[in-house]
């Protein structure tokens, strides 16, 4: 974005289906001043996609293109999923989504490489692209038909994004990800460590993670976090013996 002092966003682009959506796409990022395209197993560049870039076609020009999810993050260290479909208990913690103004307002707190991650024209992204990601996010729309055009719903959250850069603080938090995948993988072994119930294992996983990301906490925190589950682990197994 044409800003200084904020995070590096990528739109991440999913099995897009139709030209016209990816022209489109390009123009909305031109439009807000994002640059960084990445798609993955996209549809060709037709006439209309063309067409509907109008003088975005450097964006098209530059996009990457990825044969799978995995191959598409590595270089992210915060994912963000969008979806139209969320849960209907907080106890269900894979869709449960952060309201996409409330995002906006805490994700200029942090430094890194945030993804923003949209799904396919037709059923979106699936569970476990969703589990993937730090959170998910939700345009608030009629409940009568939520659903979005893909490219309105890039527009849209662009749009959000680029009215926020004026609430960008000074003091922002440093995100990591083979350090934040670390944290995670210390939950894991904790939960283990414990004999967490296996059938309540992956969603609590998942909970945690929401939870992390939603508190986009600091470095320092996340080393805090990470110092007092690995503490705790060594100490379980070593009373086990």
């Amino acid at each position: 974005m044409e800003c200084n002092n904020i995070p590096e966003f990528y739109i991440v682009l999913v099995e897009p289906k139709y030209g016209g959506n990816i022209g489109a796409i390009a123009r909305s990022m031109a439009n807000f001043g994002f640059k960084n395209l990445y798609l993955i197993n996209p549809c060709n560049f037709n006439g209309d996609c063309y067409a509907r870039a109008m003088h975005a076609q450097d964006i098209l020009k530059n996009a990457k293109i990825f044969k799978s999810f995995n191959e598409s993050i590595k270089n992210l260290d915060y994912l963000v999923a969008t979806s139209s479909i969320e849960s209907k208990t907080e106890k269900k913690h894979l869709r449960l989504p952060l309201n996409l103004f409330d995002f906006c307002n805490k994700i200029f707190h942090i430094d890194g490489n945030i993804g923003l991650v949209f799904g396919r024209e037709d059923y979106g992204l699936l569970n476990q692209e969703i589990a993937m990601c730090d959170i998910m996010i939700r345009i608030p729309t009629s409940r009568l038909y939520s659903s979005m055009n893909l490219s309105h719903a890039v527009t849209i959250v662009l749009f959000s994004l680029f009215t926020n850069t004026k609430k960008i603080l000074n003091n922002k938090r440093i995100l990591d990800r083979i350090e934040k995948e670390q944290l995670f993988k210390f939950f894991s072994e904790l939960l283990e460590s414990i004999e967490y119930p296996n059938h309540k294992k992956e969603n609590t996983e998942i909970m945690f993670k929401r939870l992390m990301g939603r508190a986009m906490p600091s470095k320092w925190e996340y080393h805090t976090l990470m110092g007092v589950l690995s503490k705790s682990i060594h100490k379980i197994k070593k009373n086990k013996k």
